[in-house]
């Protein structure tokens, strides 16, 4: 990890003063919602986050996929402009808006000029509380929609996608897949969209930021004139979702020359004591780093593959530690056999004192190169707020990480890592495995 380190110190110098210059602001708006603020004059530019907790989980399991072909229709048209003239208008405010449905989530975008703020944000809030659902525009999209499902019957990452959720997830929404089937997507009416439209935005699971140019009472006043009539309460959350999660292979029969391997074991969840712990222990086995333990002996000492990682996914519902890697057929079973060596040698030995010394060194040079722009910014205090983070988490991020101890590290080791619940699912055709072929 050295050579990584080194980079990181060098670039360390210009990325801290864009680190330190950001303050945020708290601000509850008078219609209650609450903001957080980065106030940046420099530029007439302003950057605009806002998500809706809840996403493509809300749906119910017989309309798969309409959350993501509603919020695809959010820009093709609202109030009087139908999709080309709420493109025109669009295009004359040089404002960029971005509509996108996650499993726990819809995150909508906004960039925009200073000079055209409030023109701007009227467009905006159209597309929020009035999207037409025009007869053509939801056949475009959603025969955009049905493409994308049918390429990816033939690609053997997006078949381990929806292979390892129906697993590991089974009939909760996170299993569906955010897109949902060709036949359902087929399925869906006006009326279906219409009704996952009023329940996912809501007052009551709103949160949003704003970075450039503007001050506290501009940015409370914009958000209660954003948010107006909208409703104060969506639909109900989904449940904790039941993790199917026991040491075993299941392989999904596909004609490829080299087969995909997603794999995962339960993870942890963000606001648990021993996260960073759980955070810094996930780089030095195959978090990203080409110094990682997997990288080492899977790729560089084997010639297994030309990348393998894993992190920690914490959804709102389920929280996995996973990972992934593809690699030639005959070699997946040796490969599968390294990642349980390795999971099991790092739970029974644990790490170095180096090890921690450089992925703790990698982990807090690499923060500050994240906050290279308003609209990178205002991503990630909006993100900070779902996380429950404070306010004040950008700066204390990296103390969390340095407070890390070399017993705690190892003593998480011990605590999560679980060779008996790895469960693999491989799309492919692999040599020397038995599996349960779905």
């Amino acid at each position: 990890m050295m050579r990584f380190v080194l980079t990181i110190a060098a670039l360390l110098s210009t990325a801290l003063p864009a680190l330190a210059d950001v303050k945020i602001q708290e601000i509850t708006t008078p219609g209650g919602t609450h903001v957080w603020l980065q106030e940046d004059h420099s530029i007439p530019f302003v950057a605009l986050e806002l998500r809706f907790r809840g996403g493509v989980s809300l749906e119910p399991a017989d309309k798969a996929g309409a959350t993501n072909l509603m919020v695809g229709l959010l820009e093709e048209g609202a109030g009087d402009l139908n999709a080309r003239a709420f493109a025109r208008r669009l295009e004359e405010l040089a404002a960029s808006f971005g509509y996108r449905a996650y499993d726990d989530a819809i995150s909508i975008s906004a960039r925009f000029l200073t000079e055209n703020q409030d023109q701007s944000l009227a467009l905006l809030r159209d597309s929020l509380i009035a999207p037409r659902f025009d007869a053509d525009a939801v056949e475009r999209v959603r025969g955009q929609v049905l493409s994308g499902l049918k390429s990816d019957e033939t690609d053997p990452d997006s078949i381990a996608g929806r292979a390892f959720d129906k697993l590991v997830y089974g009939a909760h929404p996170y299993g569906r897949g955010r897109q949902g089937t060709i036949e359902t997507v087929a399925a869906l009416t006006r009326d279906d969209l219409i009704k996952v439209f009023k329940g996912a935005f809501a007052r009551d699971r709103v949160y949003v930021s704003l970075v450039g140019d503007i001050t506290p009472a501009q940015a409370a006043k914009t958000v209660d004139a954003l948010l107006a009539d909208m409703p104060e309460v969506g639909a109900p959350m989904a449940g904790p979702a039941a993790l199917n999660l026991t040491k075993g292979i299941t392989v999904v029969d596909f004609d490829t020359p080299q087969s995909v391997v997603m794999f995962a074991q339960p993870g942890i969840k963000r606001d648990d004591p021993d996260f960073f712990a759980a955070f810094v222990l996930d780089l030095i086995l195959g978090g990203g780093s080409f110094e990682s333990r997997l990288m080492h002996e899977v790729r560089e000492k084997r010639g297994l593959t030309y990348g393998i990682n894993t992190y920690l996914l914490a959804k709102d519902q389920a929280q996995l530690w996973a990972g992934s890697v593809a690699s030639a057929n005959e070699k997946v079973a040796e490969t599968i056999s390294v990642i349980r060596d390795e999971w099991q040698k790092l739970r029974d030995n644990g790490v170095s004192e180096a090890e921690l010394r450089d992925a703790k060194t990698y982990l807090t040079g690499s923060y500050p190169l994240r906050f290279d722009g308003n609209g990178t910014i205002a991503n990630i205090l909006v993100g900070m707020q779902m996380q429950g983070w404070p306010a004040d988490y950008i700066a204390t991020r990296n103390d969390r990480v340095n407070a890390v101890t070399l017993d705690d590290v190892n003593r998480v080791a011990i605590r999560l890592l679980d060779p008996e619940a790895l469960r693999f699912v491989v799309v492919g055709k692999p040599v020397g495995l038995d599996g349960v072929s779905n």
